[in-house]
């Protein structure tokens, strides 16, 4: 270990990879510190459940200091880091005093990238956090208010057109979820309403959604989408934002809800530790996931540029991010030198994506399924790896409840008065 083995081991995020590697530190000696700045962890996948009112935000959030509280070596500290100062092997903190360290796990995650257009974000929210979707579900209950009012109007048809910008898994999931629960749960709800009045269009730049998928599956998901009334628009770039709509590729379209899921950037502290990044601010490490020169700092999840055995740089997925918690948390437990330590291997466990009720597409190895079959395979993955029994029957009861009866139950608008200005 380092000259400051006294020091505790810090942990950086309490999403995927932070979690799990506190929970695998369970047995060593010594004092972990996980600091973040929300007090929960999130189930990221099904946060799109919450933007679309199928899911309440307690279905998929549990608090730190409840999932950790068994663990007596582990301390949580609600705060936001800074910087890393390596050369003092010290954390520093929005609101508390610097934290000392003996070995360091940086896991803060990443935000949406607007590819230069940060102004971009007041007109078009992005979807990775509590807050991001509480204000998208806001937007899209109070979009059929207005556009009840404004029945036979332009704007009332603004406000019914939902653009998705981005046709990753993100993407696909919140246009197919829009596009049923506005079509089939919403709309009956307004009788002054039509169907064909809820518009959902997703634009994605490549030539394909869904394109760390095969060939085959994107143009099943993007049949099934379109069988939803969802407009899919491939090889279209987004040029402008604007409070009216985009401009996507030569057409302006307009709408008053525009959803971005285009992109990722790491977080920005991580610029703090002077070390190479990739053109999406992650941190370039080495095959333990340590930085280059200083064995005892390790990054992992959405901010590792981390290199498969393929060499190419691995997904930011969930399951990438606990594997490499796990592998670090290990290293840190058994004092592993850096000559001796085994390259991480991520075991890859598949991709799903789901586009609707009964839709959805899968790819384990090399195991290509859609439709009903991925769909089922989709539930029973992420009820699995919902944390808590409850949750898990929560989350469970109101997929039965929704698609037998096409009624999402968090369909509330907390009123706050500068949201609903005309």
């Amino acid at each position: 270990m380092n000259q400051h083995s006294r020091d505790p081991v810090v942990i950086v995020g309490g999403g995927f990879g932070g979690l799990a590697a506190a929970r695998a530190l369970h047995r060593m000696k010594g004092e972990v510190i996980l600091i973040d700045r929300m007090n929960h962890h999130l189930f990221q996948p099904l946060l799109y459940q919450v933007a679309t009112a199928a899911l309440s935000p307690a279905d998929i959030a549990w608090p730190l200091r409840t999932l950790l509280r068994s663990q007596g070596n582990v301390r949580i500290m609600l705060d936001d880091v800074l910087a890393i100062d390596r050369a003092a092997h010290r954390i520093e903190l929005r609101n508390g005093e610097p934290v000392s360290y003996s070995s360091v796990v940086l896991a803060p995650g990443a935000r949406h990238s607007y590819f230069g257009h940060n102004n971009w974000e007041e007109d078009a929210p992005g979807l990775k956090t509590l807050p991001d979707a509480l204000e998208i579900r806001e937007r899209m209950l109070m979009a059929f208010e207005k556009a009840e009012r404004l029945k036979g109007t332009p704007e009332a048809r603004d406000e019914l057109t939902f653009v998705i910008v981005g046709g990753g898994p993100t993407g696909v999931e919140l246009a197919g979820a829009l596009a049923e629960i506005g079509r089939k749960a919403m709309v009956p709800d307004f009788p002054v309403l039509h169907q064909a009045a809820c518009r959902i269009l997703l634009i994605e730049g490549g030539p394909r959604i869904l394109e760390a998928f095969p060939p085959t599956l994107s143009s099943r998901a993007q049949a099934s989408l379109e069988s939803l009334g969802v407009t899919v628009l491939v090889n279209c770039r987004v040029q402008e934002v604007t409070p009216k709509g985009v401009l996507a590729g030569a057409e302006f379209i307009r709408s008053a809800h525009v959803i971005w899921a285009a992109g990722n950037v790491a977080s920005p502290m991580l610029a703090s530790l002077g070390v190479p990044l990739d053109s999406s601010g992650r941190v370039v490490v080495g095959p333990d996931l340590s930085l280059n020169g200083d064995p005892w700092v390790f990054v992992i999840g959405d901010a590792a540029h981390c290199l498969s055995a393929e060499h190419k740089p691995l997904p930011g997925l969930a399951a990438v991010a606990m594997q490499e918690g796990r592998y670090v948390a290990e290293i840190i437990a058994g004092c592993v030198p850096e000559d001796h330590r085994r390259p991480f291997r991520y075991r890859d466990r598949g991709m799903l994506a789901t586009i609707g009720r009964a839709k959805a597409v899968a790819q384990f190895g090399p195991l290509s399924l859609s439709g009903v079959v991925a769909w089922l395979a989709w539930c029973f993955v992420h009820i699995f790896f919902l944390i808590g029994f409850r949750n898990r029957v929560r989350v469970m009861f109101e997929w039965i409840w929704y698609y037998v009866t096409f009624k999402p139950g968090a369909r509330l608008i907390y009123w706050k008065e500068r949201r609903i200005k005309p």
